[in-house]
């Protein structure tokens, strides 16, 4: 008989659909035991069916049914969740909740900073978004601005929660407002309470909660929802907490997720010494960029016209979600390569010169990722071609224009797709989550 599977992780993807079975070890930590795949199934308009054959998939690979294990959900496959963020200063606030947003699997479609003029109000009317977070100010600071906004927001009459993170003095009349508008308000702590301080992790935590309340409308997800009792996450933060309890037992690490929609990257690393004296904005410890220009099947076309390449161009017609042979598994594995090449230029802290009236000096905008140790693929199309290694050691050239990791670090592919699985059961289990990366990294 084979191991019994106590725990089953459930992934809907944009593309596809991932189960995983897990069994927990008397030493502490998680032991792999089967995994099952199949397309993620919107378009027939029910997500369920793409998780029912993926779990078929998982008892054939397994060789005996599933059982009753314990559930856990995350998913992207409603896109995460639609959102516009308005802050005080782009530099402060707007980046800040920017940053909360992205970590929290948001799908930011807009930002603005200072005033609401009107034609930015009609663009948010025609966003359509799921969510609208209003940040700015650092506590006890500027309010006018941050109050008149409120304001204009609410006149709106979106039938969407509005999330107010931002100056602590102006919650109670905010709050106020949103009574006498009708408009439903959630509200998190300051992500810029004071200048030069980042406070993200309250705003990701809420946005998680209004993100588990979205996902659920999307269709057959009401159905997984019950399953668990977690609550469904979104898979960039479970793919970001992950990453999270990697880096506590092995070192600073940076996560690339090559989907078919989007190229996640995540990184957690305070940066190094000799570029810390040089960097002229904060960034959070943890921090999720997504692009949503660099998918290699749903967007796939995107990169092409990116990359200016006709002969990937004339080859769209080997592109596959799932490719098999080998011209298709060639085309699917030089967009991964754009796709993290690009992905990391665009997360890594960028270098250049500022001229001042004593002189030319350096810095920096963006990640320091020169303190990395290890590198990391996880998701459908990196881990599942040959030579995703490859792909991930060019861009491990150190500091340069861009301050990416050191030649020296360790690369890891997650052929297994665990880091979602495992940043899924971090909600109840978080010291197990530890003791599996440890061990994993110890076999390494």
């Amino acid at each position: 008989m084979p191991e019994p599977i106590e725990i089953l992780t459930l992934e809907v993807g944009s593309t596809i659909t991932k189960v995983n079975g897990f069994r927990r070890l008397a030493e502490g930590g998680f032991a792999h035991v089967a995994q099952g795949f199949a397309p993620t199934s919107v378009a027939q308009g029910d997500v369920g069916l793409g998780v029912r054959e993926a779990k078929r998939d998982l008892e054939e690979r397994y060789g005996a049914p599933i059982g009753s294990p314990e559930v856990f959900v995350n998913s992207s496959a409603a896109g995460g969740l639609r959102m516009t963020v308005h802050g005080l200063t782009y530099s402060m606030t707007a980046r800040a909740a920017r940053e909360a947003a992205l970590g929290a699997g948001g799908l930011v479609k807009m930002v603005t900073a200072g005033a609401l003029e009107d034609y930015e109000l009609e663009e948010i009317q025609a966003l359509r978004p799921n969510l609208v977070l209003l940040a700015g100010g650092v506590d006890y600071g500027e309010k006018g601005t941050v109050l008149r906004n409120a304001e204009k927001l609410m006149s709106l009459k979106l039938p969407v929660p509005l999330l107010y993170a931002g100056n602590v003095t102006l919650r109670k009349p905010i709050q106020a407002m949103a009574e006498t508008a009708g408009i439903e308000l959630l509200l998190a702590d300051n992500v810029f309470p004071e200048v030069d301080v980042l406070n993200v992790e309250p705003l990701r935590a809420l946005i998680h909660e209004a993100f588990n309340r979205h996902i659920i409308h999307a269709p057959g997800m009401a159905a997984l929802g019950e399953l668990t009792h977690w609550g469904i996450l979104p898979t960039p933060g479970a793919v970001l907490k992950g990453a999270e309890l990697f880096a506590e037992v092995a070192g600073d690490c940076l996560v690339f997720d090559v989907g078919g929609a989007t190229t996640d990257v995540h990184s957690v690393t305070e940066g190094s010494l000799e570029w810390a004296s040089k960097m002229v904005e904060p960034e959070p410890h943890a921090k999720r960029t997504v692009e949503g220009d660099l998918g290699v099947f749903v967007n796939a076309r995107n990169i092409v016209a990116l990359a200016n390449n006709p002969e990937w161009e004339a080859r769209l017609g080997d592109l596959q979600a799932m490719p098999s042979t080998e011209r298709e598994k060639e085309l699917t594995r030089a967009l991964c390569a754009f796709a993290v090449e690009t992905g990391a230029r665009r997360h890594a802290g960028q270098v250049s010169d500022l001229y001042t009236p004593s002189g030319r000096k350096q810095i920096v905008k963006g990640k320091d990722l020169t303190a990395v140790r290890w590198v990391v693929a996880t998701g459908g199309a990196l881990t599942r071609i040959e030579g995703g290694d490859a792909i991930l050691r060019r861009i491990c050239t150190g500091a340069g224009k861009h301050l990416l990791p050191a030649p020296e670090a360790r690369i890891l592919m997650d052929t297994e797709y665990r880091f979602s699985a495992l940043g899924t059961l971090a909600q109840a289990y978080p010291n197990d989550v530890k003791a599996t990366f440890k061990r994993w990294v110890e076999e390494k």
